[in-house]
């Protein structure tokens, strides 16, 4: 009579270790596209290292800071996977009923004691006593999926679709940006080409509320959003200028100076506020829940509205 198969391993046995660096993607132009690549949705969330071992969870930053207390809720659901050991490597997001995420959202929440956090986890580097970072990146995610089902942590899918394609739909519906991964790569520390992201850039035309100095040199201009009749403030936004675009700018607002905020809600920075008349073309990669523009950048003065 034939013996039962055993189960087969994976990965090569080793001592649990400590803070692992993480795996970090490359920003390029353009998502790639063919067979050798997975594509994941990019989350707007803080970067997390979650350990289970000798019965306890620790939760640590991307740096490697232990935020285990911090982040009491995720820990809690953490300590349901189905593993007597693990490194798993994941986002802790608010998701929004959109699947979008936001990290400003994220921030108020942390604030008091948060139900709405969640781990989202893409990747897995140690399980039960073994080390499996040289295990190809699907088969990782394979494990990884099998011991957090049926527990409130979150599985990142991954897409084998026309990378261009996914780039395009993540957009559409608002989504950040995406991650794409060479589908056979093994676990590398530090930022790579096996990795690579690209965030969806948006565009909107906004107000000049105000501009800055700071001693004496340009600082970049205020944001402010008509709703109704009001100015609601939109960010600021320090990037896309060159010395000349800087002078011109500046020379363009002197004229339109005056003492009070235009916002219809008085903010706490200081500038140099102007009359809400010139409109500045921003490309910005995501908004806040209170419409202020992430990551911004100046793109030019919209003369022709």
């Amino acid at each position: 009579m034939a013996l039962p198969r055993a189960k087969p391993t994976i990965g090569v046995k080793a001592p649990f270790p400590g803070f692992v660096e993480p795996a970090l993607a490359s920003s390029i132009e353009k998502v790639p596209s063919g067979a050798r690549w997975i594509h994941e949705i990019k989350f707007d969330g803080y970067r997390v290292q979650v350990h289970f071992a000798n019965q306890a969870i620790t939760i640590f930053t991307r740096r490697g800071h232990d935020w285990t207390k911090r982040f009491r809720k995720v820990a809690d659901d953490a300590w349901h996977i189905k593993a007597g050991s693990a490194i798993i490597d994941g986002e802790i997001v608010v998701p929004a009923a959109d699947g979008s995420t936001d990290f400003s959202v994220l921030q108020n929440e942390l604030k008091g004691k948060s139900t709405s956090i969640v781990l989202v986890v893409f990747d897995l580097l140690y399980l039960n006593g073994r080390d499996i970072r040289k295990e190809p990146l699907l088969r990782r995610k394979a494990e990884l999926k099998k011991i957090i089902a049926g527990t409130d942590v979150q599985f990142s899918e991954s897409f084998e679709i026309d990378g261009r394609e996914m780039f395009a739909h993540a957009c559409k519906l608002g989504l950040e940006g995406v991650v794409s991964k060479v589908r056979v790569s093994v676990y590398a520390s530090g930022r790579g080409n096996a990795w690579v992201k690209k965030a969806c850039a948006q565009r909107e035309t906004l107000t000049i509320a105000g501009f800055a100095l700071d001693a004496g040199k340009w600082d970049g201009i205020y944001l402010g959003r008509r709703k109704g009749g009001e100015l609601i403030y939109a960010g600021k936004v320090d990037h896309g200028f060159d010395q000349a675009s800087a002078a011109d700018l500046q020379k363009r607002l002197k004229p339109l100076i005056r003492k009070t905020q235009p916002y219809a809600k008085r903010i706490a920075h200081k500038g140099i506020w102007v009359e809400p008349k010139l409109l500045a073309e921003i490309e910005y990669r995501a908004k806040s829940a209170e419409g202020k523009v992430r990551h911004p950048f100046f793109k030019g003065l919209r003369e022709d509205l």
